[in-house]
């Protein structure tokens, strides 16, 4: 298992929340009838401490519409892993905020989609006004906040627009990503089209003048004369995709994935009710599309681009949900010219 070392994780404890978003990959809305326990999310929390893992972003659904979540987050801080909470923000209170506190998240990222009316369109009225107030309430308490937004072909026109709000709020940093056609999203026929090129520009034309970090996520690039400064860090280029590499991706009922955005059940490597994480990670057949990569595995537009050694075709999420299944070729790659071509 050399070269296989568990450093992140996205763990989902609920899909229970007070919207269901048109877009959500997940489906979140209603908690799924048979959602780990109490007891089992301290055991899970134990196992990734115990496995080495470092980082845990918490997802749901909502993750503070389940009542225990204070406990599952402060079972990971407790054992030095560090957390970032992700929330819509609709429903922060002053005992949430002190919760956050008491329970040492690192950080508190909140999705905004872009303008008002681009955010409220997709969730419901008012929610743009909540999620601006709570990133407002969270950093005047001291908690460090950042802001997610997935980017489709409505709002990733409107960067800029957003921006001149963002940057009044002292965030410490904003992700772009791309809205995945998964959940929600496939079942409303969302269009999730955008120039991943014109993204890019937004984000090297502000790195000087933006007061926080701006970049982009794995899922959106590729080896541009720009990787170097995109990744929201001097230097951060991406090296491929970390599913079953590096991260992995938990759900409320406790199946294991790569990543948690690869949200089909093929995908499902273990569950944590009849399997160890520890079993699952370091078993030979886990993750295997990631695992037993090979750059002749690159086929379409990415077989015989000069860094496909590299990016390895991008995001294996991505290319799958938009590339009727394929892994291994990303449409949404920035070094392609709009006929297809790749740029050498």
């Amino acid at each position: 298992m050399a070269g296989f070392q568990l450093k992140s994780a996205v763990w989902e404890i609920t899909l229970a929340c007070c919207f269901s978003c048109a877009y959500c990959g997940s489906g979140g809305g209603k908690a799924r009838k048979d959602e780990l326990t109490t007891d089992e999310c301290l055991d899970v929390a134990r196992q990734l401490a115990d496995l080495g893992c470092r980082r845990v972003s918490m997802i749901g659904g909502e993750v503070f519409m389940r009542p225990d979540w204070t406990r599952i987050v402060s079972a990971l801080t407790g054992r030095k892993v560090k957390v970032c909470v992700i929330t819509n923000g609709f429903a922060m209170t002053e005992k949430i905020l002190s919760d956050l506190k008491a329970c040492g998240v690192e950080s508190v990222a909140v999705s905004v989609d872009g303008p008002e009316d681009v955010h409220d369109a997709f969730r419901q009225k008012g929610s743009y006004a909540r999620a601006m107030e709570a990133l407002r309430t969270i950093t005047r308490n001291g908690i460090p906040a950042s802001v997610i937004s997935a980017l489709r072909a409505d709002n990733a026109v409107r960067l800029e627009e957003l921006y001149q709000t963002l940057k009044e709020i002292p965030i410490f940093a904003w992700q772009l990503q791309a809205c995945s056609p998964m959940g929600n999203a496939k079942k409303n026929g969302v269009d999730v089209r955008f120039d991943a090129g014109q993204v890019i520009r937004f984000v090297t034309d502000h790195l000087k003048d933006a007061p926080f970090m701006l970049g982009i996520a794995d899922n959106i690039g590729y080896y541009t004369e720009d990787e170097p400064v995109l990744r929201g860090r001097p230097g951060g280029t991406f090296t491929g995709c970390g599913a079953g590499i590096t991260s992995i991706g938990i759900d409320s009922v406790g199946n294991v994935r790569g990543c948690e955005s690869m949200y089909d059940d093929r995908f499902i490597e273990g569950n944590l009710r009849s399997r160890t994480l520890k079993d699952i990670w370091e078993d030979e057949n886990s993750f295997a599309y990631n695992r037993r990569f090979r750059v002749e595995d690159l086929n379409g537009r990415c077989k015989d681009c000069p860094v496909g050694g590299l990016c390895a075709g991008g995001c294996r999420s991505y290319n799958f949900f938009t590339n009727s299944g394929n892994l291994y070729e990303n449409l949404l790659c920035a070094r392609k010219r709009q006929d297809g071509q790749a740029i050498h």
